[in-house]
């Protein structure tokens, strides 16, 4: 519980930047406006759009506003804040089946372009699985960048999972093969593989995630299979454009959002579930192991807004 509220503490302060971009605006407009009108409603979306979170999520969330707002009779600007924070957490909630590979035997295939921090996001992943008495195996089948190896190797240590690896520039289906192997053999819960993440050349990655999937399929029918990308959330709306390649290439089932401390564009977690049709699984605010978390819209909403603090105020 420690470690929740730890990390609540941070994503409010990571999302900072963010709040300052989108909620001291809604501010502005909510108390600026006597009126609910059309220009009250453009103005909010005008934030919305300029905060990241996207055309589609946008006219979502304005059109449930303004369908709550016709049922409920409401006539002041400032009641609508609560409406648009509620609509705005209905946007991104992930569902309760979003983590079903943990309860069976599963592979998580781990994709993204380097410097996101997915081999990073690999290793916290590997802990946090650990922690609730999971028995974890990595597989480093990012052989193409020199450091990948030696880099989750390092994570495995901190975790205290066991990791199958190749040299670099092996073949990172036979790498996946090997993996697959010693997750039977020592009758493993989850099989975490960290792919290399080359975009530009997107035929070989296509090829390569193609023929990893292939292997899984044969050699493991029997496992649940998950897909996560990682997406690095300074990056905006960037990140969708990769999530969209990724999503061409591989069957994407959940998104890790990293690097959400100290980021103007926050704004893209919501975007992600409502442009592509893929939950945000998991944040991160930091580089430590616990770091990572399994991403909560309630939490999310009311570190975006500091709706605590809020609450607080007016209890005072």
């Amino acid at each position: 519980m420690e470690e929740k509220k730890g990390f609540f503490k941070r994503l409010v302060e990571g999302l900072a930047k963010t709040r300052d971009n989108i909620v001291s605006g809604f501010d502005a407009i909510f108390n600026g406006y006597s009126s609910i009108d059309d220009d009250f409603y453009d103005e909010i979306e005008e934030i919305l759009v300029m905060g990241d979170i996207g055309i589609n999520a946008t006219t979502a969330i304005i059109e449930d506003l303004k369908r709550k707002v016709k049922e409920q009779g409401i006539r002041d600007p400032g009641e609508c804040k609560k409406l648009l924070i509620q609509s705005i957490r209905d946007q991104m909630y992930v569902g309760d089946t979003a983590y079903e590979f943990e309860n069976r035997k599963s592979v998580v295939l781990v994709v993204g372009v380097n410097g996101v921090g997915k081999t990073t996001s690999v290793g916290k992943l590997a802990g946090i699985l650990k922690d609730q008495g999971k028995k974890v195996i990595l597989a480093a089948a990012d052989t193409f960048r020199a450091a990948a190896g030696e880099q989750l190797s390092v994570w495995a240590d901190r975790a205290g999972v066991e990791i199958i690896g190749g040299q670099e520039g092996s073949d990172p289906g036979a790498v996946v093969f090997d993996a697959i192997a010693a997750a039977k053999a020592r009758n493993a819960d989850v099989l975490l593989c960290d792919t290399a993440g080359r975009l530009h050349n997107k035929k070989n990655l296509m090829n390569e995630l193609g023929k990893i999937n292939r292997i899984i399929d044969s050699a493991y029918p029997e496992a649940y299979k998950e897909t996560l990308a990682v997406l690095d959330g300074t990056t905006g709306q960037n990140a969708l454009a990769q999530a969209r390649q990724f999503q061409e290439v591989t069957d994407v089932t959940g998104i890790i959002l990293t690097k959400l401390d100290g980021t103007a564009k926050g704004g893209i977690a919501v975007a992600i579930q409502s442009e592509l049709g893929i939950p945000v699984k998991y944040i991160g605010v930091g580089e430590s192991i616990d770091d990572l978390q399994k991403f909560d819209a309630d939490a999310f909403v009311e570190a975006l807004f500091d709706v605590r603090r809020d609450d607080a105020q007016q209890e005072e």
